[in-house]
């Protein structure tokens, strides 16, 4: 590796080597937020089929831009798992790997003979982590299925929205990301597990799961009560007044009372004092069941104000509010300019770009995005000359179509 590419040794990752075959959204996911924090990651693609991603949403000058922040801190190489060369090469890598991680529908690596047990014995200390939809087993297990899939099985999709409109799927990849954060953690869960017993693991990541868990307690609610959570716009069935309201210049805010307190000084911010004395007034839930009334008071009061003067008198109340705001927003948002969670990185081949930073700050190790997206490819002579292949091993890999 070039010292570009290189993680500092602060990193807390570095040394740690990370295998990417998977290609979209949750597993690539994973393995950036690996590499920000110093973990070395090789990209495996396909020579003819690259990640999908690379052509996902807009572009510049031919160059996917979502690819830009998705195989940032990655080396790029291709390699057809499916051709002996191909598969040969890949047991090599993952020799010298800690981590793998695939998202091929569950048989598929097996059908390569690149299997848990062929990875395994050629790096006993391997962990493998396998992305799909809906897990190795099970009725659904070779279904073929995305994220949109699993907000719509999880019960996500079923309690968004307004109660008398359609269920809403979000416009982004919400389980995918979901499932990114999480497989990252199962990863350093099992190789926490290698520090003990000197062995790696497989971890079976289904995105059907991650999002359920993120959906809170719904499953035991039902278990209990026979409670079903329906559909109630911005509105919370746990307290009120919560939801957006909009301003005297057009805009909008978003507000919420989840502590007590923070309902009690809203009310005494839009001049309702007097229902704070009512006996429903003291639990969310009975709140919530008076949002009408409490929307009113709260939506009349802001209507009659510019955003700017809401933000100010809602500070000063110390009452939670934010602005709803669009990427042009937070962009120019001090607060995140103060956290830079918006970063610039210098890319060859589009100049300087603005993307978000590494997802945490750590105060001694912390992590850093050395690179954006790279080239299809761009790295597999490097990567494998490293391995040891010799340039008449990769010419005969090339003749082969492995590459």
């Amino acid at each position: 590796m070039t010292a570009a590419m290189t993680a500092p040794m602060t990193a807390p990752l570095t040394g740690l080597r990370v295998l990417d075959l998977a290609t979209l959204f949750a597993g690539p996911l994973a393995a950036t937020l690996l590499g920000d924090f110093g973990a070395e990651v090789v990209k495996v693609e396909h020579p003819s089929k690259p990640d999908p991603s690379r052509g996902h949403g807009p572009s510049k000058d031919g160059v996917g831009l979502w690819w830009k922040m998705l195989g940032r801190n990655k080396r790029t190489i291709t390699l057809d798992l499916s051709k002996p060369g191909g598969r040969t090469t890949l047991l090599r890598l993952a020799a010298t790997a800690d981590v793998v991680i695939e998202n091929f529908r569950p048989g598929t690596l097996e059908k390569w003979d690149l299997g848990w047990p062929e990875l395994s014995a050629a790096n006993p200390r391997l962990v493998l982590a396998r992305v799909t939809a809906f897990g190795q087993f099970g009725p659904y297990a070779h279904r073929p299925g995305f994220g949109t899939l699993a907000e719509a099985m999880s019960g996500f999709a079923a309690i968004t929205g307004e109660p008398d409109a359609p269920p809403t799927l979000p416009p982004f990849g919400l389980a995918d990301s979901i499932a990114g954060l999480t497989t990252a953690y199962a990863v350093m869960t099992a190789l926490a597990a290698r520090e003990r017993t000197g062995e790696g693991q497989v971890v079976d990541m289904a995105l059907i799961e991650p999002i359920l868990a993120a959906l809170g307690p719904q499953p035991l609610w039902y278990d209990q009560l026979g409670h079903v959570q329906p559909r109630t716009g911005n509105r919370s069935p746990n307290n009120a007044p919560r939801g957006v309201y909009r301003t005297a210049d057009g805009t909008w805010v978003a507000v919420s009372t989840s502590a007590q307190s923070v309902a009690e000084r809203v009310m005494h911010l839009v001049g309702r004092p007097e229902l704070i004395d009512e006996p429903w007034f003291a639990t969310g839930a009975d709140r919530a069941r008076h949002a009408d009334l409490l929307d009113e008071a709260v939506g009349s009061w802001i209507a009659a104000r510019t955003r700017t003067d809401v933000l100010a008198a809602f500070e000063k109340a110390e009452a939670a509010v934010a602005p709803v705001q669009d990427v042009r927003d937070v962009m120019a948002d001090p607060q995140y300019q103060a956290l830079n969670t918006i970063t610039t990185v210098d890319d060859p081949e589009l100049g300087p770009l603005r993307m978000q930073n590494v997802l945490f700050r750590l105060s001694a190790t912390p992590g850093s995005i050395r690179w954006a997206g790279r080239p299809h490819g761009a790295d597999t002579d490097e990567v494998l000359t490293e391995l040891g292949l010799s340039p008449a091993d990769l010419t005969a890999l090339r003749t082969e179509g492995a590459l």
